[in-house]
């Protein structure tokens, strides 16, 4: 997903278009460029806020206050580890805190080499095989801190070895 800021410019110009004459399009917009560049990219803020008549700060806030919302590049895979109450009775703290502690990283940050990035998520429908994880989009139940690292493994091209 690497693009020139000129063609970042572009898009988020096309995705403006399309959704600035409706009411109250900021998440709608921001959603739309994430969807298109994996996160929103600090430069379109400006351009974000021009284009809908808010303030620089106004669309900051809303980027910073929503956890889904990305401002710097995802890792190659995007590991969500389930926050909510039936996957945290089952485990899901422990769980979590493997993942920590195997990417070297905490929740909203990837790794140094771009490889995975550790993200929370606050249910994914799967409360009956809780924990649930999700990686690259695909959802994963009964997962345990050896079916993480086996995952992990196979997302990264080989299987259970080193993330």
């Amino acid at each position: 997903m690497h693009t020139s800021a000129a063609d970042q410019g572009h898009d988020v110009r096309r995705i403006l278009a399309q959704f600035k004459d409706r009411p109250g399009p900021l998440l709608e917009v921001l959603h739309a460029v994430q969807g298109a560049f994996g996160f929103i990219p600090p430069e379109s803020v400006g351009l974000i806020a021009e284009q809908l008549n808010l303030s620089r700060a106004e669309v900051h806030g809303v980027v910073s206050f929503y956890h889904h919302f990305r401002a710097t590049p995802p890792g190659q895979h995007v590991v969500q580890i389930c926050r909510a109450e039936s996957c945290q009775a089952v485990g899901g703290e422990a769980l979590a805190a493997h993942a920590r502690e195997r990417l070297g990283v905490d929740f909203h940050e990837s790794t140094p080499d771009g490889r995975f990035s550790l993200e929370p998520v606050y249910c994914l429908g799967l409360c009956a095989c809780s924990p649930a994880v999700m990686l690259d989009g695909r959802p994963h139940g009964r997962v345990t801190p050896e079916r993480l690292d086996a995952l992990l493994g196979e997302a990264d091209g080989h299987s259970g070895g080193d993330a």
